[in-house]
């Protein structure tokens, strides 16, 4: 069982930067692969971002990349999630999420999920 805690989440103008943290608990963080997903206002949730279990393999999403940055501290059990430029079109909820399953690959697909956090709220202002 794993469970993740997101902080980090507010208010800020486009242009911004931001650095959302998920707290994992449980002794099996470092086996996971660790991604964040979004949620905008009347939109499905969408993949944003993972790292695969060892930190060797990151995938990005379009929208982000060269703006996001993702690392992990396995010895901390923390996730981040550094976000730069941002972007009116980045507000969203966003979520931290462990991978079901092992193996040292970076999983993009939401199913592949068994864990999430609770969700952290970014605005950015135009």
């Amino acid at each position: 069982q794993v469970q993740l805690v997101e902080s980090g989440g507010g208010l800020v103008q486009a242009g911004d930067s931001l650095r959302l943290s998920c707290a994992a608990s449980g002794r099996t963080f470092s086996s996971r692969a660790m991604a964040w997903f979004h949620q905008a206002p009347g939109k499905e949730r969408e993949f944003v971002v993972v790292i695969s279990r060892s930190g060797g393999s990151t995938v990005f999403a379009d929208s982000v990349k060269g703006r996001f940055t993702i690392f992990r501290d396995n010895t901390k059990n923390m996730l981040y999630l550094q976000m730069t430029n941002l972007k009116p079109e980045d507000t969203a909820v966003y979520y931290c999420a462990a991978s079901g399953s092992g193996g040292d690959y970076a999983l993009i697909n939401e199913y592949e999920y068994a864990y999430w956090g609770q969700g952290t709220q970014v605005t950015v202002s135009s």
